[in-house]
């Protein structure tokens, strides 16, 4: 006879321990064509609400067991908003001060849970040569550390444990969840560190996987030109260090009414409620389907949650906008 002093409890030591092993669901509803399977990563569902969590748990963590991270240092980040949250969280949890260097594109939501968290916010105004504000926050980054001995900027843009945090993360786990192989893998790309971390670590089991990276129109990151992007958390207007163009096969560009259009047909179809970097992968899946082969068996990164994104995406007056420069910048160029 079991009685409960003799099972075993699963109990965390903090919401980090609730970290990954994230499901895997079928698409069937939203991509029903015979010979077409898509499957889909549901990064979402960490408790920070995007795969960004992965990021913060294994960078803060792993510093702190090295000691190159030590209690009640400040890290310093540059952040649209998901790496942000997840960071301010690994600071409460583990007694650190976090400062987040943001724009004026950061959603109001995401500000305002940055600030309940605990978070320092330092916002830049001075877009870049791009048409963002990346250089100007990493600017403004260095001024910061510079001025406090204590600070340790997290660079999430040139960090190894960027990727790895995923090549032990959410590959592994891909790895482990698959036994047929996908003939694609589709991930948002900003850091890159995702993308290249799950390709990484599904290639040593699947090597024939293309890699498709999914990019934000007005994105310099694969030699796009740059131009206005409002959905924070897809593209950049900086090309990071980590990044390494020969390990993407293709490139998909997708812009913002794209995206928030997939948001819409995602959430009506499979109930998931996204935000716009999944509804980015969402697009670019469909947009390269008609040319796959059959059968194909496509893999999605899922990495972010809707929550966020009730301002953009899924606000109809933002989505009436973000029509109206499509058409705009199509007439431009015809």
């Amino acid at each position: 006879m079991t009685t409960a002093s003799s099972v075993a409890e699963s109990i965390g030591d903090s919401v980090f321990d609730c970290v990954g092993n994230t499901p895997v669901v079928a698409l069937n509803r939203l991509f029903p064509d015979h010979g077409v399977e898509v499957i889909a990563k549901l990064e979402l569902m960490n408790p920070g609400g995007s795969m960004k969590d992965r990021t913060a748990r294994y960078i803060v963590e792993t510093g702190l067991a090295e000691g190159s991270i030590k209690p009640g240092d400040r890290l310093i980040e540059s952040s649209s908003g998901n790496f942000g949250i997840a960071l301010a969280m690994a600071a409460r949890v583990h007694g650190l001060r976090f400062t987040c260097v943001v724009d004026p594109k950061t959603t109001t939501a995401n500000l305002l849970l940055l600030r309940k968290l605990g978070a320092d916010v330092e916002l830049v105004t001075e877009e870049d040569a791009a048409g963002g504000y990346l250089t100007s926050r990493i600017r403004r980054v260095g001024e910061l550390v510079a001025a406090h001995p204590e600070a340790i900027w997290v660079n999430q843009y040139a960090n190894d444990r960027n990727w790895l945090a995923y090549y032990h993360g959410t590959g592994a786990e891909l790895a482990n969840q698959l036994v047929r192989p996908p003939g694609y893998l589709f991930a948002a790309v900003s850091t890159t560190g995702s993308i290249l971390g799950c390709a990484r670590r599904l290639r040593e089991r699947f090597p024939e996987l293309k890699v498709i990276a999914v990019d934000a129109v007005g994105s310099v990151l694969f030699g796009g030109t740059p131009g206005r992007r409002d959905i924070p958390g897809i593209g950049s207007s900086r090309v990071p260090e980590l990044c390494c163009p020969a390990e993407i096969d293709d490139v998909v560009r997708v812009d913002d009414a794209e995206a928030a259009e997939a948001c819409g047909k995602l959430l009506a179809t499979e109930g998931i409620f996204a935000g716009g970097s999944t509804g980015s992968v969402v697009a670019a899946i469909a947009r390269k389907l008609p040319s796959l082969p059959r059968p194909c068996r496509v893999l999605a990164i899922f990495p972010d949650r809707g929550d966020r994104y009730l301002d953009l995406v899924y606000d109809d007056e933002w989505l009436t906008a973000a029509l109206a420069r499509r058409s705009t910048r199509r007439g431009a160029h015809s």
